[in-house]
């Protein structure tokens, strides 16, 4: 007997309904009560369905309503259904896929999509292939409502799809999917494209089988005249590019010419879709060859695609100029994540910093839209196509500019703006000769009047920061940062944003170029205190944190701390512990305690105290809920890093002041703690802070070393590169205060470092920034071992052969340093004890004494007796053919140097 509901029953549900879409509260909160006790009853969910499929007399917003509710029931509740409910549920969603409404035929596929992803794919054979079957119903209900339902399931379980688990359908489904290509309905046509651009990225087999016949397919619906149809052959062809670029070199012409005109659609959202094509393209090797004679024609498209669109103007209250005083909405503020400190040796002096952290964020001048849109692809394809063509680009682009940035029409003008910004970084060469002229005019933009001009112009400044910096200062610096150090106290909110993270990025450029303007910078960022809403502040706390990294020592004068210590503790004592303002808060302040030095003392007692409470709150909640996660949350370790980091800040800017802090805290037994932790980064925050504890104040370090020692052997795994990198420097640092006293431990480190340091480097990975950090790594092993076997060459010096060639190949490229210094005494020594271990790798060991500039005396003599006992040792003939190999400078250097 089929499910037939109860009269009074079904009038209580329809009541229900009725009541959900009430807009009171009162009445949402017993629907809400009313549905936790229908759900006890099973055949509650017969009813959502007869409401759905069957209740034609009802409104469809109500059986629309009835099916959604039903899905939330799925979605919790499903492995709880009687079996007889499930099967009734199932079948009357297949027998009204073709429902008159596209609303309830769109309700019941979600339906029927939901039921598959509880794993029901498999345990409901029938649903593919009656599916399929509905497809070719003359029926147009059927066929589109089957289409929506397979479109959502393809996106949901298109892995599932083309595997064994289900006997892989895809081999049906597929070419099937692209019959319906031709589909006089567009509705239909779309669907069949969209099902079909799930399995591309995935490389699904049954589609690379068909790959012609759906390529070909493709290029049929070029001119659809619905823009759906348009949007989803565009994405199937910008990922096509990623997967198959082969199949479409022979065709590459006309595919270029079909996405130009497709990137002008009068469908933004074709547009978009097609706009893609050209990042795509650009990550491609043939780029430059398939694009270099279609720019004359993409430039200007690209271009015109980055003005802002009436929309986006309405979204930005463009027309707004004063918003300072309007409190920020709290999802205007996105997460903010802090970044564990690597430590990085003295010896980069920031050479290597631009590969560090590279920003997701830099190039997002529109961050409150933070939806893609038209006008960011095609600044974004603008950067990377400058990166690509570099200055060939210009010749396209300079006639554009110069009637774009003088536009009397502002919304023009900003786009001109924007264009010069997003070619900044390819096309810089180039740009050269003509910023002189364009950087005193960007300035003046600064003063526009639209504040959407202000804000872009302040991003635009930013990207040609590092030129103006190389300037005579009074050139563009000081005009500049006059105006930006207004703009930072605009009365827009979107201008204070963009005039702070250009500062900043400004800051990064000129460093101690910016001591004589300290006094009137330090006015300004704190006079900002006292006027930004709070999604700024965050923002204000970075320019201090990056101006006190910049200018460092310089900051340490009475009247500047006078200027800025108040109102940054003033906000530290309002901020709560759980507050997570206070990461870029302690973020700042580290960087200020580090440049400040002594000058931090009178702050650095509160700050150092509640720093170790942040530690061993989170510690605590840490191990509560290890115990008892049903009970307790798991903490944020975000606060207990920043934490970290702050302390090293202190403990490095402080030197030997931090002694008596230490003393009078747990700091040691909280450290042992977080250096086992199993989240690397706080790993990584810990073994900065033990160096830098081992720095200022050892006797408080060293009662713990036998207990540190074997977790920062453990910790030498380059699978986590900074923590290694972190725990490698810890060592050295240690080693160097423990002298001869080290060798209990040298078993326990010596071999791991000696296999990072053999390891091949390559920078080109996909990365650079791992290639950046793995070097960083193998310098700082390097450096670690020379420290060992400074202090214990007899246990050191046996390994010699197996280190000496990429130990000196490493630190031949930094410069002479403290660092440097202990390494190479420590080479020196192990090679006074075996000097066996390094002839077969002496040359290497010659240029790496030559890259010294130089070295202290007794480190001179110690190279010269090294360099002349291997002379005398092979006698002068040998010696002479030895040092044919050498190249003519470095063959100079070692005579000048060394009279070898």
């Amino acid at each position: 007997m089929e499910w037939q509901p109860d009269e009074q029953g079904l009038q209580q549900v329809l009541q229900l309904l009725k009541d959900s879409q009430s807009p009171d509260t009162a009445t949402q909160r017993a629907v809400q009560e009313k549905l936790e006790q229908l759900n006890q009853f099973p055949d509650f969910n017969n009813y959502l369905i007869f409401v759905l499929t069957s209740l034609k007399s009802e409104d469809e917003p109500t059986r629309s309503l009835s099916g959604l509710i039903l899905k939330n029931n799925v979605k919790a509740h499903y492995q709880n259904f009687p079996p007889n409910v499930a099967d009734f549920i199932k079948r009357e969603c297949l027998n009204n896929i073709g429902d008159p409404s596209p609303l309830i035929r769109a309700t019941i596929g979600i339906l029927i999509t939901t039921i598959a992803s509880k794993g029901e794919l498999q345990t409901w054979p029938e649903l593919l292939p009656q599916l399929c079957n509905l497809l070719n119903s003359e029926d147009y209900n059927t066929c589109e409502g089957s289409f929506g339902a397979l479109q959502k399931i393809c996106e949901d379980s298109s892995e599932l799809l083309d595997s064994d688990a289900l006997n892989r359908p895809l081999n049906i489904m597929i070419p099937k999917f692209l019959q319906f290509f031709k589909h006089c309905s567009p509705k239909i046509r779309s669907h069949a494209i969209a099902c079909v651009n799930q399995f591309i990225i995935g490389r699904a087999q049954a589609l690379m089988d068909n790959i012609d016949t759906f390529i070909e397919s493709l290029f049929a619906l070029a001119g659809d005249e619905d823009s759906e149809v348009r949007k989803n052959v565009c994405r199937a062809l910008v990922m096509l590019l990623e997967v198959r670029i082969d199949r479409l070199i022979p065709h590459m012409h006309s595919i270029i010419q079909y996405m130009l005109q497709r990137t002008q659609d009068p469908d933004e959202n074709v547009a978009l879709e097609a706009c893609e094509f050209w990042l795509t393209l650009a990550e491609q090797p043939i780029c430059k060859e398939a694009l270099s004679g279609h720019l004359v024609q993409l430039i200007p498209i690209l271009v015109n695609g980055m003005k802002y669109s009436e929309i986006d103007i309405i979204l930005l209250k463009g027309d707004v100029e004063e918003d300072e005083t309007i409190p920020d909405s709290e999802q205007d503020i996105k997460p903010r994540f802090h970044k564990s400190r690597t430590v990085t040796l003295q010896h980069e002096g920031g050479e290597g910093e631009e590969g560090e952290d590279i920003d997701e964020d830099e190039d997002d001048d529109d961050d409150t839209l933070s939806d893609w849109n038209l006008r960011k692809c095609s600044a974004a394809a603008l950067d990377v196509l400058a990166n690509v063509f570099r200055e060939e680009l210009l010749p396209h682009l300079l006639p554009l500019l110069k009637g774009l940035l003088f536009h009397p029409d502002w919304v023009i003008k900003e786009s001109g703006i924007l264009v010069l910004g997003a070619i900044a970084e390819g096309c810089m060469q180039g740009m050269v000769p003509y910023l002189p002229e364009l950087i005193p005019h960007l300035i003046q933009c600064l003063c526009d009047k639209k504040a959407l001009v202000r804000s872009i112009a302040c991003w635009t400044l930013s990207r040609y920061a590092h030129w103006v910096v190389s300037q005579p200062p009074d050139a563009h610096l000081k005009p500049l940062m006059t105006e930006l150090l207004k703009r930072i106290l605009d009365g827009n909110k979107r201008v204070q944003e963009a005039a702070c993270s250009a500062f900043a990025t400004l800051e990064e450029e000129a460093c101690t170029e910016l001591v004589p303007y300290l006094s009137f910078i330090l006015d300004t960022l704190v006079f900002a205190f006292g006027k930004y809403q709070h999604k700024n502040l965050l923002i204000l706390y970075d320019a201090i944190g990056t101006l006190a990294d910049s200018v460092g020592h310089h900051l340490n004068q009475p009247e500047y701390i006078q200027k800025l210590m108040p109102p940054l503790i003033a906000k530290w004592n309002e901020l709560k512990d759980e507050d997570k303002d206070l990461f870029p808060l302690l973020e700042c302040l580290s960087s200020v305690a580090t440049a400040l030095q002594s000058g931090f003392l009178p702050y650095c007692e509160p700050v150092y105290q509640r720093c170790v409470t942040l530690v061993q709150k989170t510690l605590a909640q840490a191990m509560m809920y290890s115990q008892q996660p049903d009970q307790y949350e798991a903490p944020d370790k975000d606060f207990m890093i920043v934490a970290l980091d702050l302390l090293s800040g202190l403990a490095e800017g402080l030197g030997g002041h931090v002694d008596t802090l230490v003393a009078r805290s747990n700091i040691m037994t909280l450290l042992f703690q977080c250096m086992q932790d199993t989240m690397p980064e706080v790993r990584q925050s810990s073994f900065a802070l033990l160096g830098d504890l081992t720095k200022a104040c050892f006797p408080h370090v060293k009662p713990c070393i036998a207990e540190f020692m074997p977790i920062l052997g453990t910790n030498l795994n380059p699978e986590f590169i900074s923590v290694c990198n972190n725990a490698t420097w810890a060592i050295g640092e240690i080693c160097m205060q423990m002298g001869v006293e080290m060798q209990p431990y040298i078993a326990m480190v010596l071999n791991q470092l000696v296999e990072i340091i053999n390891r091949p480097n390559t920078p080109k990975t996909l990365l650079e920034n791992t290639g950046i950090l793995l070097s960083r790594c193998i310098i700082s092993s390097a450096i670690t071992i020379g420290r060992l076997g400074y202090v214990c060459p007899q246990e050191v010096a046996p390994m010699l052969p197996q280190f000496i060639r990429p130990w000196c190949t490493s630190l031949r490229n930094i410069r002479d340093n403290e660092e440097k210094d202990s390494a190479f005494r420590g080479i020196c020594m192990m090679i006074g004890v075996n000097p066996g271990g390094v002839v077969q790798d002496f040359i290497f060991f010659c240029d790496a004494v030559a890259s010294w500039v130089n070295p202290k005396d007794d480190l001179r003599d110690m190279f010269y007796k090294i360099l002349h006992g291997f002379k005398e040792q092979v006698g002068e003939e040998n010696w002479q053919q030895f040092s044919e190999q050498f190249p003519p400078l470095l063959k100079e250097r070692l005579a000048a140097c060394y009279g070898v």
